[in-house]
């Protein structure tokens, strides 16, 4: 087995979103970052004088990982940023939805016999 297994999770070439081979694509995958941010550091390792190892390693990778399987990108695909906002927004509502509730019954008649209750 080769070092491209951590923790459960495989590096793989991604061909259907690279824009050559997928070597950048599964490394942004691999990492969960940005696939243009991969992009970007490789092109200006590229022009600050990291060229060769930029183009060894980009060929190295590419013949020594496997294209990632069509069922295991199903798999493995985080929910996009709109799916997230979507379960953030709907956690916000809820929380202040309790938190109105909370706030009417602090300022409420009730709230405040039942405390000068306790007092006695």
């Amino acid at each position: 087995m080769m070092m491209t297994e951590i923790q459960g999770r495989k590096l793989w070439r991604i061909p259907e979103k690279g824009m050559i081979k997928g070597v950048c694509a599964g490394i942004a995958q691999y990492f969960d970052i940005p696939v243009k941010l991969v992009r970007i550091i490789t092109v200006l390792a590229f022009f600050f004088g990291l060229a060769f190892f930029v183009l060894v390693g980009y060929i190295v990778l590419t013949f020594l990982l496997d294209p990632m399987p069509a069922d295991e990108q199903w798999q493995s695909s985080a929910p996009g940023s709109r799916e997230l906002l979507n379960i953030v927004d709907t956690e916000l509502r809820s929380g202040e939805q309790r938190l109105r509730a909370m706030e009417r019954y602090v300022t409420s008649d009730t709230f405040q016999l039942r405390s000068n209750f306790r007092e006695l």
